[in-house]
């Protein structure tokens, strides 16, 4: 398991990088995006949120979309945050959640 500076610095790079690509998708798709401490927050035009946060005592970043809640942990293999279930890293996955949202392929990350 990652200690706590090993997590900080994957999740704040990880959360950084998604910041900026998703900063670039506002251009195509009808989505806000604010960092608001360290947390992002997607709004759509219909008034639904996603938020994307690292959670620092379990050391994973957790997504709160589409009425549920992701949680990713990180791994080595990938150097990424990867969601067990699906094998799905954090980009890929924060794409399909919003394209779903939208109802549309908007969104490449």
């Amino acid at each position: 398991m990652l200690d706590d500076n090993d997590f900080r610095k994957h999740a704040d790079n990880a959360l950084g990088s998604l910041k900026r690509s998703l900063i670039t998708a506002e251009e195509s798709a009808d989505i806000e995006v604010e960092d608001q401490a360290g947390a992002l927050h997607i709004s759509f035009d219909d008034g639904s949120k996603f938020v994307i946060s690292p959670n620092a005592p379990v050391r994973q970043i957790w997504i709160s979309a589409l009425a549920t809640s992701f949680k990713l942990d990180w791994t080595e293999s990938n150097q990424d945050f990867v969601l067990q279930k699906t094998g799905e890293a954090l980009k890929p996955l924060v794409a399909r959640l919003i394209n779903q949202q939208l109802g549309e392929e908007a969104v490449v990350l």
